[in-house]
């Protein structure tokens, strides 16, 4: 398995950064990009990276927000799945500055082959969209900064992640990780029928040192997780707490994961 940072809050050698977050996954012969970010950077560094993206099999977008899909706007087509969720109009509650997707889901659906699925969805015999995930924890998505349009509360409910099944586990891969992430692990050992989790890396959507980190951290360390990768949405209060326990280090752009 190999992870490619296409997009990430901090720049490598060469690659630029933006406050996003794309992937380029390849997985037992399978190659997906993993959200988009806002903007075409992802494109200009996977090129710096000599990523051919129309290698790729598929797009997933892990949620609606601009930050992972508005880079959706610059690539010609392809296979998109994600959950239907993603389409809505949604803004920051506090200043009400918009949040979205830039394209709504006809212009979406008449430019790609658009799946969407709200129950998990098989990408392979080895890889799992989640679907959407149940907030079933009493210390995760409790409070939200987000709303609709009417006003109403939005949890993110269209929040997913992608499973990767390996020999050594589930490899987990979330966007911004806003149903938690002790949650999304739950869903992904319920859905495939595999306990062990060999790994998880992306947005955390940890901002403090608070009780939902300490208790995602003794949730990770429970498991005895290998592999924890924080990086996009997860603020450094809650990367303090993480380096405590695991070995980590800071996501960047142009960076490769192997696995």
């Amino acid at each position: 398995m190999k992870v490619s940072i296409l997009t990430d809050n901090y720049p490598g050698g060469k690659t630029g950064a933006e406050h996003g977050l794309s992937y380029f996954v390849e997985h037992n012969g399978t190659k997906f990009l993993f959200d988009t970010g806002q903007s075409d950077l992802f494109q200009r560094n996977a090129s710096l990276m000599g990523i051919d993206l129309e290698e790729r099999d598929l797009i997933i977008l892990s949620h609606g927000h601009f930050d992972h899909g508005n880079g959706l706007a610059h690539l010609p087509g392809g296979k998109l799945l994600c959950h239907p969720g993603c389409f809505v109009k949604r803004y920051r509650t506090a200043d009400h500055t918009y949040i979205g997707l830039k394209n709504s889901r006809d212009e979406i659906a008449g430019k790609f082959d658009l799946i969407t699925s709200k129950a998990p969805f098989r990408v392979s015999d080895s890889i799992l969209f989640l679907g959407e995930i149940p907030r079933i924890t009493d210390f995760e998505s409790q409070q939200t900064a987000f709303s609709f349009e009417d006003g109403t509360a939005d949890f993110v409910a269209d929040d997913s992640a992608v499973a990767l099944l390996t020999e050594k586990g589930l490899f987990v891969i979330t966007g911004c990780g806003h149903a938690g992430v002790v949650n999304t692990l739950e869903q992904a050992k319920k859905v495939t029928g595999e306990q062990k989790i060999s790994g998880i890396m992306g947005g955390f959507h940890l901002k403090k040192r608070d009780r939902q980190t300490i208790e995602t951290i003794h949730y990770l360390k429970k498991n005895r997780v290998e592999h924890v990768i924080p990086s996009h949405c997860t603020a450094l209060p809650a990367l303090v707490a993480f380096a405590e326990s695991f070995q980590i280090q800071t996501v960047k752009t142009g960076d490769t994961y192997t696995f």
